[in-house]
């Protein structure tokens, strides 16, 4: 069994909230439910060894458009959020992220050493990423207290703006130059992250938002989890010239699992098969080069493949991969080599 490490989740959403509705989350991650993608059951049954998890603080007035007659649609962007109401929301996911962690349900990791760690001892290795960044305010104040509770990699903005930059919608078809990029608070942002040693994740931003921290970072570009626009033109794909620049500096894609970004449709639809999923890896890897791509499933926050279905059913994916012609040395670099090796060039470790 190849083991996973996956660049993107949404449990952290999930788990709270279900908390809020009564759940103890530490149960509901250690013993496993039959709802959402992840718990550490069927973690472990797919071989899904760990992942960046993310704090995301929900849009609650976003509905997604339907397509018209041609397919096509626009999801208005979702509005700005407040920032103390989104303050509030992410630490309290944070603190689930901790107990989890003290309940020795998983393992909040801030190192690669940390997670390999966890990884030989059969503990899922969970990674703080913030998903949008309104909890952060421009003083960047709370940037040093959720650092040191562990984050360490964040997305300045998901798809809606905020103080930081602005995001790209999701409409099909779409090109990602949607809105200006970063905000002068954005710029200082991306500074603080390399200081600090978190990774920036340039997923849910518009295309100059993507060539201005292209610009200031001195982080390898990463898109944690991103697809060909080529192949499926949704505004949220990374387009060839982007894929170009994230070669050029020895960054990482990671395959995101949401079927509306993976069909050549575009269409929200379980009955996709795994076939799309290669295409958009060969497609990437072809483009960036086999060091350059890993996976980024978006478990718990999107309609993935009904033949995946959940966390379990990940090495179907890396089963597809092999009989496509992908041997073990690659397959591991897909699967997790390629995912420790850019975070440990963000966060600056030497010994990995």
């Amino acid at each position: 069994m190849q083991l996973v490490f996956d660049g993107h989740n949404d449990v952290l959403l999930r788990l709270w909230t279900h908390e809020r509705d009564g759940a103890d989350p530490v149960a509901e991650f250690l013993n496993g439910t039959t709802q959402g993608h992840i718990d550490a059951p069927r973690a472990r049954k797919g071989g899904l060894a760990g992942g960046l998890c993310a704090i995301y603080i929900p849009s609650g007035d976003l509905v997604f458009a339907d397509p018209d007659e041609n397919g096509h649609y626009e999801t208005p962007l979702a509005a700005p959020l407040d920032r103390l109401p989104s303050l509030g929301i992410a630490t309290e996911m944070a603190a689930i992220a901790l107990r989890l962690d003290k309940a020795d349900a998983w393992r909040l990791c801030r190192s690669v050493k940390d997670i390999r760690k966890a990884m030989a001892e059969g503990i899922f290795a969970a990674v703080m990423h913030m998903e949008g960044c309104e909890a952060i305010g421009a003083d960047l104040a709370a940037l040093e207290v959720f650092h040191a509770a562990g984050l360490r990699s964040l997305g300045p903005v998901w798809s809606r703006h905020n103080v930081f930059g602005h995001g790209v919608p999701f409409a099909f078809p779409k090109n990602p130059d949607t809105a200006p990029g970063l905000t002068d608070a954005g710029f200082e942002l991306v500074r603080e992250c390399n200081r600090l040693g978190i990774m920036i994740d340039l997923s849910h931003i518009t295309e100059k938002g993507f060539w201005d921290v292209a610009k200031t970072s001195d982080q390898p570009l990463v898109a944690t989890h991103s697809n060909a626009h080529v192949l499926t033109p949704v505004a949220r794909n990374l387009t060839d010239k982007q894929l170009d620049a994230i070669k050029e500096c020895n960054g990482l894609v990671g395959l995101n699992y949401a079927t509306a970004m993976l069909r050549a449709d575009g269409r929200s639809d379980g009955e996709t098969p795994l076939s799309d999923m290669i295409r958009h890896v060969n497609h990437l890897v072809d483009r960036v080069g086999i060091d350059c791509v890993a996976l980024g499933s978006d478990f718990d926050g999107a309609t993935i493949p009904d033949e995946i279905g959940d966390a379990a059913g990940n090495q179907k994916l890396i089963a597809a991969l092999r009989d496509s012609g992908y041997g073990e040395s690659d397959l591991k670099k897909l699967a997790s080599e390629n995912w420790l090796r850019i975070l440990a060039s963000a966060w600056r470790e030497k010994d990995v």
